[in-house]
């Protein structure tokens, strides 16, 4: 059932980002009347779920159907240097029969039956479909090859714009509805942070109190871990044992972090107040209530939640006594732990230990607010196609696909959480597609601004050529993310 929900909620945020991103192309073609043959969502290759389209002023459905015949023949002959080439010779289009959907020039909406994409068929463009049947026909006014530089330019940025606008959307409605709730360092630094063995590596310490990353304080505490990741930190510093403690990150402390891919390397730690225990709990059995505070196993103090789920494990099958204080009191619980090295109890919710701050935004005071938070998350997320793409980081090695993709949603659906991650994977698609690639958004750009500025278009073929390979570097990338993503499915 949670593998279900995670599915779900991928799928579905999928579809709105595809939907949304390709809209933003549609609407800038439709705006300067460049005809847009076919809007899908998913690719229909050989076939399609549903697609309809108005042919003589009314509309036709079709369900579960092939893809409709082409316009054009195609005849295979050798050039004068001996190469195969295709011609293609468009059909009579006035011999089909009056109901034909060849005879139309709207466009045919679908929805496809490979359920990773979508696209927009753009009149007289070079696209992933590397459909040539049409380029060699003669230019025509309502195709993208005849429109103006700067129009080309806006329909291809349309994509990207409706992505950013559509994460701007969704927070400043959350922002209005929810306000913004963090934990501030400051609360964290009231027990000191618990650190895994990277960060114990790093020189860092249970119980240190974060003062400052690089110099700088750092006022959400959940934004340190990025902000050591994302700005390559040199130093932390620390209060240790009441004294002020400078920790100097080695040489390779960003490629550690990225290969671990943990982002609590670095978490806060709290006092182990039971709320509540199972039904089969041994530690109920031997006489543990909820609001006891456990302090300590035989005599090995674990005054902290993170201290008891360390040492707990080195205690399987064996006879132990639980510390607990009561009240006033310190009780001694005898119990036999199990192999499991669980005791069954559960600890009180976090909201318990610490003050959230939660930051009330009116929908008006909403609105610049969401268009910041949308830009410093194109900003942060810029900064990690950065260490992608940087060698030295091996940061290539923890990039994620699908699955990694469905794991960011929760077990459970909470509509705010999925909107949350609705629009950070909004931006992250909006940044990818304008990466300066072939076959993305960000390679017809380029292209564009050099014909804007040189005033020089680049031929067909040359588009052809880009083309092809775009596809391959995007394929390699997929294939490398989805790869890793496998290769950690074995580890």
């Amino acid at each position: 059932m949670v593998i279900l929900v995670k599915v779900i909620q991928f799928f579905l945020a999928l579809s709105i980002l595809i939907f949304v991103h390709e809209l933003g192309h549609f609407l800038a073609a439709k705006a300067f009347k460049t005809r847009v043959e076919k809007f899908y969502l998913f690719f229909d290759w050989g076939f399609s779920l549903f697609r309809c389209k108005k042919v003589n002023g009314k509309w036709r459905f079709k369900f579960f159907s092939k893809n409709v015949p082409a316009k054009y023949t195609s005849t295979e002959y050798r050039d004068a240097a001996g190469k195969k080439q295709t011609k293609y010779d468009p059909i009579n289009l006035s011999a089909l029969p009056a109901d034909d959907w060849r005879r139309s020039d709207s466009t045919e909406y679908g929805i496809g039956w490979f359920p990773l994409g979508g696209y927009n068929k753009i009149a007289g463009m070079v696209d992933e479909s590397m459909d040539k049947s049409q380029m060699q026909q003669p230019p025509q006014p309502w195709e993208f090859r005849t429109k103006p530089a700067w129009q080309r330019f806006i329909i291809m940025v349309g994509g990207v714009f409706m992505n950013v606008l559509l994460a701007v959307c969704i927070y400043i409605s959350l922002l209005a509805k929810e306000g913004e709730q963090y934990l501030p360092t400051a609360e964290v630094n009231k027990y000191g942070i618990a650190v895994d063995s990277l960060a114990y590596e790093f020189g860092l310490r249970d119980g240190d109190k974060i003062l400052a990353v690089d110099g700088l304080y750092v006022e959400k505490f959940t934004d340190i871990p990025m902000q050591i990741i994302l700005e390559k930190a040199k130093t932390i510093s620390v209060e240790r044992n009441g004294k002020d403690t400078l920790i100097v990150l080695p040489s390779d402390a960003l490629p550690k972090l990225l290969a671990t891919q943990n982002p609590n390397f670095i978490s806060f730690r709290v006092p182990f107040k039971v709320a509540d225990m199972t039904d089969n709990s041994i530690a109920k059995a031997a006489g543990l209530e909820a609001g006891d505070q456990i302090i300590g196993i035989n005599d090995v103090e674990t005054v902290y939640y993170q201290d008891f789920t360390k040492k707990i494990k080195q205690f399987r099958n064996q006879d132990i006594e639980l510390k607990v204080v009561r009240g006033t009191d310190t009780l001694g619980l005898p119990m036999h732990l199990g192999g499991d090295g669980v005791i069954g109890a559960y600890l009180v919710p976090i909201a318990d230990y610490f003050d959230f701050k939660t930051r009330e935004y009116s929908f008006w005071q909403a609105i610049p607010a969401g268009f910041s938070k949308t830009f410093d998350e194109l900003g942060d997320y810029w900064k990690q196609v950065k260490l992608i793409f940087s060698p030295k980081t091996k940061a290539y090695e923890s990039v994620g696909g699908f699955i990694s993709i469905g794991k960011i949603f929760p077990d459970t659906w909470i509509w705010s959480i999925f909107w949350r991650m609705t629009a950070f994977l909004s931006i992250a698609l909006a940044v990818m597609n304008i990466l300066p690639i072939p076959a993305l958004d960000g390679g017809h750009i380029l292209f564009l601004l050099i014909e804007i500025f040189t005033r020089r278009k680049p031929s067909d073929k040359f588009m052809e050529v880009a083309e092809t390979v775009g596809l391959v570097i995007v394929l390699g990338l997929v294939i490398l993310a989805n790869g890793n993503d496998v290769i950690r499915l074995f580890r």
